[in-house]
C-alpha cells in the first residue's frame, strides 16, 4: 500500500516511511491511496468473533500488504491484551468504555500498536535509533509513554503544556525516566504541537536525528483506533441492537472519530456520527458554516479536547474530497460548555449510576440530545474518571476509586524538562541530545 499526503505535494511513501516520517514532505499528513472494502461474511459474522479476531481482520486490510502476516497477528495481540466492552448506560444508549489499558485510556491501543510496528521496522532494517515527539493535551502522552517505554531502539519525548493537564496525566509520563523524557512547555497544547510539526520540517535537526511523530497524525496511530468500533458494532449485534447504530466520538485532535470514519468506508454499517466538542467549537462551525477557522484553544474540564486547530480535520476533508455536503449528511456536531459538562455528569450519575468522565459526557450529552426513534447510540467513554478524579468528585459528591495501576503512578518522582514555546530553544535542545 501506497501512502499520499493531504497536501498533494510530497512523493507517495511506502507505509514504512509514512511510520518513520509522521508527517509527509509537505507537512501534510499520510493516507493510504484505497481503503479496503471488507467482505460481507465478515460482517455476518462478526458478533461471534473476540476483539482481537475482529481487530486482526481489519489490520490485515490496511497493513496486509506491508507487514508478515504471523508478525502482524502478533503486534495486534500484543496490543489488544484487554478487551473493550459495551455497557448499556440508560435505553438505547450505551458506553464503548475506551479505558481498559495499561494507562486506562482509549489511545493505549493506538500507541501500543505503533510502538510494535514501528520496532518491527526497525528491527527489519537495523537502522540507528528513532526519536519519537509527540504533543499531549493529556492522554497521549500517557498512553504513548507507556506503550513504547522500554521499546529498544526508540527514544520518546513527550511534550506537554504546564499547568494543563491533570495531576494523574501528568505523573503517567514524567516519572517512567528510561526512554521517555517529558518537556514542560510555557504554553498551550497547540504550541506544543507546532514545535512537533517544526521540528519535522528543519532540515539540520533531521540531518542530526531520525524524528517521528506518536501523535494522531501518524497513521500508525491513528488507523488501530477503527478497531473499536467494529468491536462495537459486534457487541452490539449480538444483542440485536446493531440496526440502526449512530456512533458519538468526543472529539479534540479527531483521530478517533477519522479512523472510524475509515472503519464506516470499510463497510462498518454505522447509520451516523456525531463529533461532540467541548468549548474548542472549531470543527461544529465548519459543519454549520462550511468555513474550517482554527483559532487558540480555550482550556476546559474536558483537558484532552482542548483543540483549536485539529490536524485530522485534513484527513476527514480529504476523505469526502472536499464535500461539505457529504460531511454533514454523516456527521452532525455538538459543543458543551463546562457548565454543560458538569451538569451531564451528575445528571448521568443521579439517574443511572454510571459515573461519566468529562469527555465521555460530551458524547453522552449529544447522544440524548440528538439520538432518533428506533436508533442505537454508542459514545466513547475515552478514560477512566478516575484520571480527573478532584473534578468528578467534586461533581457527583462521591468518591471515584483509584485503579491500582494509576495509583502506581502518583508514587513516582516527576521528571520533566522546562521549555518555552519557542521553536529555536527546543531545536537548540534536541541538537544536544
Amino acid at each position: 500500500m501506497k501512502y499520499y499526503s493531504t497536501n498533494k505535494k510530497a512523493p507517495m511513501a511506502t507505509l514504512h516511511e509514512a511510520v518513520v516520517k509522521g508527517l509527509a514532505g509537505d507537512r501534510g499528513l499520510y493516507m493510504p491511496e484505497s481503503i479496503k472494502p471488507l467482505p460481507k461474511e465478515f460482517f455476518d459474522n462478526i458478533d461471534k468473533l473476540t476483539f482481537q479476531e475482529i481487530a486482526f481482520t481489519v489490520a490485515k486490510a490496511f497493513f496486509g500488504e506491508d507487514v508478515n502476516e504471523d508478525d502482524l497477528k502478533n503486534i495486534v495481540y500484543d496490543t489488544l491484551q484487554f478487551d473493550c466492552p459495551v455497557v448499556e448506560v440508560k435505553e438505547n444508549i450505551y458506553s464503548l468504555e475506551l479505558f481498559h489499558g495499561p494507562t486506562l485510556a482509549f489511545k493505549d491501543v493506538g500507541a501500543r500498536f505503533m510502538a510494535r510496528l514501528l520496532q518491527y521496522f526497525i528491527r527489519q532494517e537495523g537502522k540507528e535509533q528513532v526519536n519519537v515527539l509527540v504533543a499531549t493535551s493529556g492522554d497521549t502522552g500517557s498512553a504513548v509513554a507507556n506503550g513504547f517505554l522500554g521499546v529498544d531502539g526508540i527514544h520518546v519525548y513527550v511534550l506537554y503544556p504546564k499547568g494543563k493537564v491533570s495531576k494523574i496525566q501528568e505523573s503517567q509520563f514524567t516519572t517512567l525516566g528510561k526512554n521517555i523524557t517529558a518537556v514542560e512547555v510555557d504554553g498551550v497544547f497547540d504550541d506544543c504541537q507546532a514545535l512537533v510539526k517544526s521540528a519535522f520540517m528543519d532540515d539540520e535537526l533531521n540531518k542530526h536525528m531520525k524524528l517521528t511523530s506518536a501523535n494522531s497524525i501518524n497513521v500508525a496511530r491513528f488507523l488501530p483506533q477503527a478497531f473499536y468500533y467494529f468491536n462495537a458494532y459486534a457487541r452490539l449485534k449480538a444483542m440485536g441492537k446493531a440496526d440502526e447504530m449512530v456512533v458519538c466520538v468526543p472529539s479534540g485532535n479527531f483521530g478517533n472519530i477519522c479512523a472510524a470514519l475509515f472503519g464506516h468506508r470499510m463497510g462498518l454499517p454505522v447509520k451516523r456520527f456525531i463529533a461532540a466538542n467541548n468549548a474548542n467549537d472549531i470543527f461544529y462551525n465548519y459543519l454549520q458554516t462550511g468555513k474550517y477557522e482554527p483559532k487558540a484553544s480555550r482550556q476546559t474540564i474536558a483537558n484532552a479536547m482542548d483543540v483549536g486547530d485539529p490536524s485530522n480535520f485534513a484527513r476527514i476533508y480529504d476523505l469526502y474530497k472536499g464535500d461539505h455536503d457529504a460531511i454533514t449528511s454523516l456527521i452532525s456536531g455538538a459543543t458543551y460548555s463546562d457548565e454543560q459538562i458538569r451538569e451531564t455528569m451528575k445528571a448521568c450519575f443521579d439517574t443511572t449510576g454510571y459515573t461519566l468522565d468529562p469527555h465521555g459526557a460530551c458524547g453522552y450529552r449529544a447522544l440524548s440530545e440528538q439520538l432518533q426513534e428506533g436508533e442505537t447510540g454508542v459514545f466513547c467513554e475515552t478514560a477512566h474518571p478516575a484520571k480527573f478524579k478532584e473534578t468528578v468528585e467534586s461533581v457527583i459528591g462521591a468518591e471515584v476509586a483509584i485503579p491500582e495501576r494509576l495509583a502506581a503512578f502518583m508514587k513516582g518522582t516527576k521528571q520533566s524538562v522546562e521549555m518555552s514555546k519557542e521553536f529555536e530553544d527546543f531545536k537548540n535542545f534536541l541538537l544536544k541530545r
